[in-house]
């Protein structure tokens, strides 16, 4: 028994020592651990048929799954694998949507479109001709007049009284030459008979002549005092629109005034002007010969643009094509005339021009949208019958808000790729969209498989706890102290 004993503890000590040796850092010989790594080693490679065996046993079974029921197979792959997703995305990159339109052969007008400035046909300053206090304006600033209307009446007391004046001077001096004519005609007579000298005759003679051209003085200030007295009562020398008053009735007004009394603008009709390039110039002489030089005249108003209406255009014949070209910005002045009936048209504002140069006959047009710019020029991506979009380059002739006219690249008929060529290559295959009437959204063509809208999940309603029925709390307390 004591020797059992004995040896357990000297078994216990050895291991309490073997603990001690490990935890104080104690490392045994690298020959026992060589030993010890190649036994571990031996033992995981001792058979490794055993394990090639089972592969093969998992991988037939797996082929004869697959073979069995491969679809079923297959959605257990993509649901452990996720790739369904991935797929469908590289599906859907490797067909873009885009919206088509297809080529068109029409007359295509080649419009030059600038900004024009209304001008009227002639504007008049009203300035006082006399000096005098200002009485009275009889008309509202503003106010349509017409030529002859009274527009200012200054006071004319004073140039009434020097009428009269000018005519007393005419009376007194016409009285004197009947005297001096009375004289100069007896020392005529006495003279032949030698009784006056003939320097007396001559003196007499031509006392009566100066009397004479007194009184066609006198005549021609009488004249004056007239218009003086006329220049009193200002009239409108012209057909049009006032503007604001300037002098208003009280004031001194005076001949030396600049600004003057008021200015009328003549605006029925008005003129347009406008400046188009200098490059431009041979076809608008020669439409200027034809005598089809039109302007389109559109006003530039952003509630009239947005409800406005084909059509809607003023046509105005130019009948002005300016003589010289200005040298700083290359371009030529046109004016055309407009009646103006219904005063739209006031002067300063400024107007949309569009003039026509000529016509294109039976040319392809597409949406100018899909028109690209590339590296080597102009190209539309065309479709062919595989909905494979081709590039094809193309020759503008002409292009304006809305459409192109094509020389080369495209034939009549072929769809025209105008929306979502940012995501198309070329010899890639495209899905085609229209745009939906009602919302402008994109609507299925038949290229696109029909897919099902999943309304959203329903938020989960979290349940509110059971009631807690009187003693049950301290029992379940009880129950985790237990």
């Amino acid at each position: 028994m004591s020797n059992g004993s004995d040896a357990a503890g000297v078994g216990t000590g050895t291991a309490g020592i073997g603990i001690g040796k490990g935890s104080m850092g104690y490392n045994e010989p690298s020959s026992k651990r060589q030993a010890l790594v190649y036994g571990q080693s031996a033992q995981r490679h001792a058979n490794p048929w055993v394990r090639r065996g089972l592969l093969a046993v998992l991988v037939i079974a797996i082929g004869g799954y697959y073979v069995a029921d491969p679809d079923r197979f297959q959605s257990i792959v993509q649901s452990v694998t996720g790739s369904a997703p991935k797929q469908a995305a590289r599906g859907a990159a490797a067909a873009p949507p885009v919206r088509v339109a297809a080529a068109n052969v029409q007359d295509v007008p080649v419009m030059v479109r600038t900004i024009g400035t209304v001008l009227a046909k002639s504007t008049v300053t009203i300035k006082s001709q006399v000096d005098g206090p200002l009485l009275s304006a009889p008309f509202k600033e503003g106010q349509m007049v017409k030529k002859g209307d009274l527009l200012f009446q200054i006071d004319p007391a004073p140039f009434d009284a020097a009428l009269r004046q000018a005519q007393a001077q005419v009376e007194r001096d016409k009285a004197q030459l009947a005297s001096a004519q009375a004289d100069a005609d007896r020392a005529v007579m006495l003279a032949q008979r030698g009784i006056v000298s003939e320097q007396q005759r001559d003196q007499l003679v031509a006392a009566a002549k100066a009397l004479v051209a007194t009184i066609a003085a006198d005549q021609a200030a009488v004249e004056r005092s007239q218009l003086n007295l006329d220049y009193t009562t200002i009239r409108s020398p012209i057909n049009g629109k006032t503007g604001p008053i300037i002098v208003y009735p009280g004031n001194q007004v005076h001949a030396s005034d600049a600004n003057g009394l008021i200015t009328i603008n003549e605006i029925q009709p008005v003129m347009i002007s406008f400046d188009l390039p200098q490059g431009d110039l041979p076809q608008l002489q020669d439409r200027m010969r034809e005598g089809k030089l039109v302007a389109d005249v559109a006003v530039r108003n952003d509630v009239a643009s947005a409800v406005k209406a084909p059509g809607t255009d003023i046509p105005v014949k130019i009948d002005f094509v300016g003589n010289v070209v200005d040298d700083k910005t290359g371009t030529i002045e046109l004016r055309a005339t407009f009646d103006n009936p219904d005063l739209r048209l006031v002067p300063g504002e400024l107007v949309d021009v569009s003039v026509r140069l000529a016509t294109l006959n039976q040319t392809i047009t597409v949406p100018r949208e899909g028109v690209n710019i590339g590296q080597n020029g102009n190209y539309v991506f065309v479709l062919d019958a595989d909905n494979r979009a081709q590039m094809h380059p193309v020759t503008v002739l002409y292009q304006d808000q809305s459409i192109a006219a094509l020389g080369s690249g495209v034939k009549p008929g072929d769809r025209i790729v105008t929306d979502g060529q940012l995501r198309v290559t070329p010899g890639a295959k495209v899905v085609v969209t229209q745009p939906d009437n009602s919302g402008g959204q994109a609507q299925n063509s038949g290229n696109l498989p029909n897919a099902s809208v999943s309304q959203p999940p329903e938020t989960a309603k979290v349940s509110d706890p059971p009631p807690v029925r009187p003693g049950t709390e301290a029992t379940a307390a009880a129950g985790r102290g237990g």
